[in-house]
């Protein structure tokens, strides 16, 4: 039954498939009419011996000799087209060993899909690329260019190049045989001159250098990969430093720190995150990537780190704003040490309107808290203060049981997808295909 099914889903319209398999037929069709045509002038201009006689079947009826040509010529191409989709394109569906019309149908679904932006940085967004590939290839993803810690402010201090880091984890994410992929972009070299790098950041430096800019070697990247979707900088500066103001407990005053490495390390109440140098400018790709997208997902990540890095990039927030798109920003599920502890999901999102304005999204998607009693032994979750509070008045409030079992302070892929996915389409379906979402955000307030 599974075989007839698969089989069945080369005739789903669209697929690019039918066209030319009855092209393909009508040529057949052509060829063997003048073939007949020839057979049959040979056949009445010449005397045949007798087996060749035999042979033409015309002792039998001739509704006969049509249903034995008829029953031979079908079985010959059905068995001529499975060797040859053996022989010559199941290499192409490489080690996944399903058939190829379960892969070309899932290519098709998902070249179909509607136009993802996922923003962010760290290990959150990997998670939402992971989770949303499954229903389209038309992802991209927006990261920071502010890391400066590791492996990739080495690289970005030595070559002057753009921090690497996020986008060797995302590109992984996105790749088709995503297991060896992070495996191989993440393997670190433990001595020698490479001591510390990983593999992936060499490779991205190495290709931007091959190709003359950051944003080339990721394209060349991709291909190579073989990426579901595309990879972004919120910039193309890269001298990006993300400064922070921050209140020690029990100070009056405020020190100011520079670098995402040094921030969490602060050791106090974070009050404010902004960029230097002045006069930063978004990178046009990314731009382009927010105004046409269906869907646009800020998070989960590192709050004062990951995701407002991106969205104080001059340009960005306003793209999103201007964007017809269904916006959501997705809580985290736990505490991020140095930078939100103690904070609720009511604090997460009045710290980015405190830096972005209110209005910009206009979902938020936090983890429904299953009774689980190992995981809040260990696990510091970001509570909901109030469903009362005046914050839901801008936003709407989704809860969903995202969280990963195994690492219940991380969300899991397939969940999050699936939520996302759920709350797009039912606003599609309450407001119809047409509708601008654009319209659903406030004015900057």
């Amino acid at each position: 039954m599974n075989g007839w099914r698969s089989w069945l889903k080369w005739l789903i319209p669209g697929i690019g498939v039918k066209r030319w398999l009855l092209l393909l037929m009508a040529g057949v069709t052509l060829i063997s009419l003048g073939l007949a045509l020839l057979l049959v002038d040979i056949y009445r201009e010449t005397r045949l011996p007798p087996l060749v006689y035999l042979f033409t079947l015309r002792f039998l009826p001739w509704w006969a000799r049509v249903a034995i040509a008829l029953i031979a010529g079908s079985v010959a191409v059905v068995v001529a087209v499975y060797q040859i989709n053996r022989s010559i394109l199941a290499p192409f569906a490489g080690a996944s060993n399903r058939p190829l019309a379960d892969l070309v149908f899932e290519h098709h679904r998902r070249r179909h899909g509607i136009k993802v932006v996922a923003i962010g940085g760290g290990t959150g967004l990997p998670s939402v690329l992971r989770g949303l590939k499954e229903y389209t290839s038309n992802i991209t993803a927006i990261v920071t260019v502010a890391d400066d810690g590791g492996s990739s402010g080495r690289l970005r201090r030595e070559l002057g190049v753009l921090p690497p880091g996020d986008f060797r984890d995302n590109i992984a994410a996105l790749a088709d045989d995503e297991a060896l992929m992070t495996r191989l972009l993440k393997y670190r070299f433990a001595d020698g001159g490479l001591e510390g790098h990983s593999f992936g950041n060499i490779f991205l430096s190495a290709l931007s250098a091959l190709t003359g800019s950051f944003e080339a070697g990721l394209a060349e990247a991709s291909k190579v990969l073989a990426v579901q979707g595309r990879v972004l900088p919120s910039s193309l500066h890269s001298g990006v430093v993300l400064m922070a103001e921050v209140r020690r407990e029990g100070s009056s005053s405020v020190i100011r720190v520079a670098g995402e490495s040094m921030i969490p390390k602060a050791g106090g109440k974070i009050e404010r995150v902004f960029l230097q140098p002045d006069g930063l400018m978004a990178y046009p790709e990314a731009i382009r990537a927010i105004l046409t997208a269906d869907l646009i997902v800020i998070g989960p990540g590192s709050l004062y780190t990951s995701i407002l890095p991106n969205l104080l990039v001059p340009g960005i927030v306003e793209a999103i704003r201007a964007s017809r798109a269904y916006k959501v920003y997705v809580c985290n599920i736990a505490a991020q040490p140095g930078e939100t502890e103690g904070f609720t999901v009511e604090d997460h999102v009045l710290a980015l309107e405190e830096h972005i304005g209110k209005g910009v999204f206009h979902a938020v998607l936090i983890n429904e808290i299953l009774h689980n009693h190992s995981a809040e032994n260990v696990v510091k979750y970001v509570p909901l203060a109030s469903e009362r509070s005046e914050v839901w008045n801008r936003y709407e409030l989704h809860k969903a049981p995202v969280a990963d079992e195994e690492q219940p302070w991380r969300h899991d892929h397939k969940r999050l997808g699936q939520a996302l996915m759920a709350m797009y389409r039912a606003v599609r379906e309450s407001e119809g295909p047409s509708s601008p979402f654009g319209k659903r955000a406030e004015t900057p307030g």
